[in-house]
């Protein structure tokens, strides 16, 4: 079966005066669906403001623009709101059933792009958000009666109650509308900020690689997922690779431009292609890809639906080249001795990140 690994731009699914939110469906990219994954982006401008919702997948936001982002979540099992800070680089895990808003407090647009699990949600692919508030608020969708009744309100504070807030999904506030401050403790406990993380792997010129699993950062195991940062400079290389485990990776271009290649598990090639920031793509289960930057390098964002994601490398020092015996290498390639000697050398000398050749 033919698959169709396109690099794709979210579609608009909301945009008002608080801004937009902008996802990538299942009928747009059908893998979605198949692989169960999903991604959404999220723009709020200054003094926008995401109202309350719950949704039906477990997520990570990651922090694309803006330095005064402000969240509010109740966790699962939690009636306690925690309030936090958000910034540049940053990644917020979001686990299913949590309530959460999105707010501005900032001069400029707050960008974040959600990526996800959508194994349990309603539409696999998709993320769908359940609204309490607004025109399409749940609250309002039961009879004046029952509302009236468990609420213990009279029949014009029902009214109140579900319709004066006649926004849809984001709303602009006033700046004289008070908002939570955020709760600097527990944004240092439950937001990493991977931006600013040290890499496991850098090359001078080259670029690096960043992984961020449980190990490092317990609360995003609440969301059974990691995330991968790879920067390359102008004109560099992150070598082909593959994931161990049986998972997908579902790759977000932040910045810059370059190219894909994907080779699948019979040696073709079923992707080569050139990519810029806002595309999304999937990378099948065992599937190889690689990475080759443009002339103002490229910088991406992915997640593997695992908690402890281990990928072989098939170049570099530490790919598994050298882990074969000489003979078998010399059968497998069907080469001479100096040439296997000429190759393992070579191996050796090398990284998985790659300079741009002078």
């Amino acid at each position: 079966m033919e698959l169709d690994l396109t690099p794709k731009k979210a579609e608009a699914l909301f945009e008002g005066d608080g801004g937009g939110y902008y996802s990538w469906s299942s009928s747009q990219v059908p893998l979605l669906a198949k692989y169960f994954v999903g991604a959404g982006r999220l723009v709020l401008q200054p003094r926008g403001f995401a109202l309350p919702h719950n949704a039906d997948s477990s997520k990570l936001g990651y922090v694309i623009q803006g330095s005064d982002g402000v969240v509010g979540l109740i966790l699962p099992n939690n009636r306690e709101e925690v309030v936090l800070k958000l910034k540049k680089g940053d990644v917020i895990p979001v686990p299913i059933g949590s309530i959460s808003w999105w707010f501005n407090d900032g001069d400029s647009d707050l960008i974040i792009v959600f990526l996800g699990e959508t194994s349990k949600a309603l539409i696999p692919g998709q993320f769908t958000y359940f609204f309490l508030t607004g025109a399409q608020g749940l609250i309002g969708g039961f009879s004046s009666e029952l509302t009236s009744k468990i609420y213990g309100l009279e029949k014009d504070e029902v009214e109140k109650l579900t319709k004066s807030q006649t926004g849809l999904l984001i709303v602009k506030l006033d700046k004289s509308q008070p908002m939570p401050k955020p709760q600097m403790d527990l944004t240092k406990k439950l937001v990493y900020n991977i931006d600013a993380a040290h890499p496991e792997n850098v090359v001078e010129n080259a670029g690096l690689v960043k992984t961020l699993t449980e190990d490092e950062f317990s609360f995003i195991g609440n969301v059974g997922l990691s995330v991968i940062r790879v920067k390359l400079e102008a004109d560099a290389i992150k070598a082909p690779s593959y994931s161990v485990n049986p998972t997908v990776q579902l790759i977000y271009i932040a910045r810059g431009s370059g190219k894909i290649e994907i080779v699948d598990f019979t040696g073709k090639r079923v992707l080569d292609t050139k990519v810029e920031a806002g595309h999304l793509l999937l990378v099948p289960q065992f599937f190889m890809v690689a990475q080759i930057a443009g002339e103002e390098g490229i910088e991406s964002y992915s997640i593997v639906t695992i908690t402890k994601p281990l990928f072989e490398e098939i170049a570099g020092r530490l790919s598994f080249w050298d882990s074969l015996a000489p003979s078998v290498q010399l059968a497998a390639l069907n080469v001479d001795f100096d040439f296997q000697k000429l190759f393992i050398s070579k191996i050796n000398e090398s990284t998985n990140l790659i300079p741009p050749t002078t």
